[in-house]
């Protein structure tokens, strides 16, 4: 099997659109040769370093990078291998940012409900994914679950986009208040929903009014950009388009674009300066830390899409992309919904159009377009109990940041295909 930039070629030489780069990794498309360059030299020159012996220049120069390109005062950076990962060091860090500080009660988290955080089992407590809990259920710590922010599946009729966000907000107000806050360390959330309800952003003033309640109960504010951020929607980190800044956020997958496994926590001066003048160390380590051949192929990446300035193609391939979606199916009667930010993108499938009603689960219509898109040569992300954890189906589009506007047309075009053969007629 082999890749090149949009394509992926399997063992008998048939050709794929990947147009999800996987689960939203694969930024740069793949086979590009110099970020492989760039991996092959550091494997030659040094393959692994303990972090307990040895800091490398290739780490430091890409917290340098993340940092310089993070907004406000994130500027210091724990790596790790993988989102899942990311997501269970920056509970550790908010649970010891705590305790440097003398404030032991605080040991609760809150998160959403129809959100995803990762596999392993904090994380995974930590989401409101409902299929992917069940069966790990006794294995999980206790996390509270309030409102998302979901405004095409919640708001009221009539409610303005503004209006709901702020009342989605005021629940996690609510759930501090009935747990006593003295309680609760921290609240995560994705910037824009991925995997679970599929791109779904921000109601305008939602995350200030989410940042205001932090701040007014003492709660760190962590953000998990796994798969929206490292410019998949066309800002370093995607809480920039709504002004806000965490106390702690994570990435991965776009970070090293696949080439190497890598994640990363960032958090602010203030968070770090806890624990560097308290114990002085973060009480968490794991063997892959700071990767010298996966911070390379991070540093290649991101180079890249800074000298070519990338971030300029996602904000405008991803308004052609929604474009070319809406002329498409904007008044498809089996479409309910086109969201996103950038090139991280939606379609919501519904049976109803003017009810949203979804289709039944037992149809499991997200899997049978993605065996369909398959069977044509298209790669794409479904999702299903987008509606109530159960039911409603989704599918997501995340194509490179350097994909061209005939390979967006393309993807629409085989997109309609797949849909006329797994929708009515």
């Amino acid at each position: 099997m082999r890749g090149e930039g949009i394509y992926l070629f399997d063992g008998d030489g048939r050709r794929y659109v990947d147009a999800c780069g996987g689960a939203a990794v694969s930024c740069l498309g793949h086979g590009d040769a110099r970020v492989a360059a760039a991996i092959a030299e550091q494997v030659a020159r040094l393959e692994y370093v303990h972090t307990g012996f040895f800091t490398t220049s290739e780490a430091e120069e890409l917290a340098q990078l993340i940092a310089g390109l993070s907004p406000g005062a994130l500027n210091h950076v724990w790596y790790t291998s993988s989102g899942s990962e990311a997501i269970e060091a920056a509970l550790k860090l908010a649970r010891q940012y705590h305790l440097e500080r003398g404030d032991e009660r605080r040991s609760r988290i809150i998160a959403r409900r129809f959100s995803y955080h990762g596999n392993t089992l904090g994380a995974l407590a930590a989401g409101g994914s409902t299929w992917r809990r069940a069966p790990y259920a006794p294995l999980l710590i206790d996390v509270a679950l309030t409102d998302p922010c979901f405004a095409y599946r919640f708001a009221e009729p009539g409610e303005t986009v503004e209006d709901y966000g702020r009342r989605a907000a005021e629940s996690l107000e609510q759930e501090l208040l009935r747990l006593g806050p003295e309680t609760v360390m921290a609240f995560v959330a994705e910037t824009v929903v991925g995997a679970t309800a599929g791109a779904v952003p921000p109601a305008p003033g939602y995350l200030q009014r989410i940042r205001e309640i932090c701040d007014g109960y003492g709660v760190l504010l962590i953000l998990d950009e796994v798969m929206c951020g490292s410019g998949r929607t066309g800002t370093f980190l995607a809480c920039e388009r709504d002004a806000v800044v965490p106390d702690i956020v994570t990435l991965g997958k776009g970070l090293g674009a696949g080439y190497q496994p890598i994640g990363a926590v960032v958090c602010t001066g203030e968070v770090y300066q806890a624990v560097a003048q308290g114990s002085g160390a973060l009480k968490h380590g794991q063997t892959y830390n700071a990767h010298p051949v996966g911070c390379t192929a991070a540093l290649a990446v991101q180079h890249i899409i800074q000298d070519e300035g990338l971030l300029g193609r996602v904000e405008a391939a991803g308004e052609r992309l929604q474009s070319l979606l809406a002329g498409r199916f904007g008044d498809h009667r089996n479409i309910g919904d086109i969201r996103g930010r950038g090139l991280l993108l939606a379609i919501e499938l519904v049976e109803d159009r003017a009810t949203k009603a979804p289709f039944d689960a037992a149809l499991r219509l997200h899997e049978r377009a993605k065996a369909e898109a398959f069977a044509r040569g298209l790669l794409i992300y479904p999702g299903g109990g987008t509606a109530d954890g159960r039911s409603g189906d989704h599918i997501l589009l995340a194509p490179p940041y350097n994909v061209t506007n005939n390979e967006l047309e393309m993807i629409v075009d085989m997109l309609s295909d797949t849909l006329d053969a797994v929708l009515p007629s």
